[in-house]
């Protein structure tokens, strides 16, 4: 079968010498961003200060509309921002926790960061429920809507959990936190450049998110949608001089400013936000439900072998429910195979109580499934990962 996709693997260096199955933690570089860096620091070196007036105050809005292609948001209705954590944090802000209304949904299969977010930045008035997963891979729907009542004031949940790659029923959730008066937070960091993403169709309050995975961004460009009818009604309290409505007036009072801008803070990452765009206008060309068709495919392919070879699986059988990753638990030695898989130019990820994440992208050969699997089964049979047991998860 011929695969059109393939065409831009020659755009990402690292696929020439490995097989690369880890885009849900760190997506390929592309091999734009060398253009890309090189561009900021020839500006930088050639232009200096008056390169702000050039493109760098408006990178922060600009990126963000190339995001906002991928998940159609409103041309101006999102900002890009250094982290999620920070993108959380602004939302936070912005809203009060009366008596009467405050009470914020999560779920245990939140990234934590965003969990640690929550927990200490909600006023202590504010009462935190977080609903747990009844298996470690989804939460049931029902379990979530009936966490929503008439005194939720915010439900901030996955959009996809980082660790099953279970699809949240979005659409549901947000229908009930609105039909109670809530707002709705979607952390969609795991879905967007995967899985095809409609804010408009959601009508989703906010969503964060980032490029550094499935958008081949790297680090530094996490995203924040705010409906447009909801944004110019908010006054964030985490802010900065680039929120502000004349920035270089600077003037000692806040004002904010009309446009998306209010949900900027300090200085913006600049640099970062060239390094974005190479692998957005990559997604963008080919569309998500191109990337979405032949994820559904291979992700397939990997439950198939899984199950063919004995290994446990956590994550969705389901297609609809099914993510861009399949987590592969080989029992109490996940975590040293996957440091051997590592060692031999796979490039996968290892967590704590999922197992061995495999992530294929546009840009992976078919192959490369099978030969990633077999690799597997090859270390389990030759006790090859015995040299990194005892060691500690790090950084993948």
């Amino acid at each position: 079968m011929t695969d059109p996709l393939l065409k831009w693997r020659d755009e990402f260096p690292i696929l020439a010498n490995t097989i690369y199955m880890v885009s849900n933690s760190l997506g390929a570089m592309p091999r734009g961003v060398y253009d890309a860096l090189h561009a900021y620091a020839e500006t930088w070196a050639t232009r200096g200060v008056r390169a702000w007036n050039e493109g760098w105050w408006e990178s922060p809005v600009e990126v963000g509309d190339l995001v906002g292609q991928l998940i159609h948001a409103s041309r101006g209705s999102i900002t890009m921002h250094q982290n999620v954590s920070l993108a959380s944090a602004i939302v936070l802000s912005c809203l009060d926790f009366p008596a009467t209304r405050n009470k914020v949904v999560m779920t245990d299969m939140d990234f934590p960061s965003v969990l640690y977010v929550h927990q200490k930045m909600l006023p202590r008035e504010a009462d935190l429920h977080i609903v747990t997963s009844d298996d470690g891979i989804g939460i049931a729907t029902e379990k979530m809507l009936d966490a929503i009542d008439e005194r939720t004031r915010l439900v901030a949940i996955s959009h996809v959990l980082f660790k099953s790659a279970f699809i949240q029923d979005a659409a549901a959730i947000v229908k009930k936190a609105h039909a109670v008066g809530a707002l709705v937070c979607l952390d969609m960091f795991h879905a967007v450049g995967v899985i095809p993403v409609d804010v408009a169709a959601l009508e989703t309050d906010f969503a964060v998110g980032g490029v550094l995975k499935w958008l081949c961004g790297g680090p530094g460009g996490a995203f924040l949608y705010v409906r447009p009818e909801l944004a110019r009604t908010l006054e964030p309290r985490l802010t900065g001089w680039m929120a502000h409505a004349r920035p270089f007036a600077f003037e000692t009072n806040m004002e904010y400013a009309e446009t998306a801008f209010r949900f900027l803070t300090g200085t913006a990452q600049v640099p970062c936000l060239y390094a974005a765009r190479p692998g957005l206008e990559i997604i963008n060309a080919i569309g998500a439900d191109a990337i979405r068709a032949k994820s559904i495919r291979q992700t397939a392919r990997l439950i198939e072998l899984a199950e063919e070879f004995g290994f446990a699986i956590t994550a969705p059988r389901e297609p609809a429910q099914r993510g861009g990753t399949i987590a592969v638990n080989v029992g109490e030695h996940s975590h040293a195979v996957a440091l051997e898989l590592k060692r031999r130019e796979f490039i996968v990820d290892y967590r704590v109580g999922a197992g061995i994440r495999i992530s294929p992208h546009f840009y992976s050969k078919d192959e490369e499934i099978d030969l990633t699997m077999r690799e597997i089964r090859t270390i389990l049979e030759t006790r090859a990962y015995e040299k990194y047991l005892g060691e500690k998860p790090h950084v993948t």
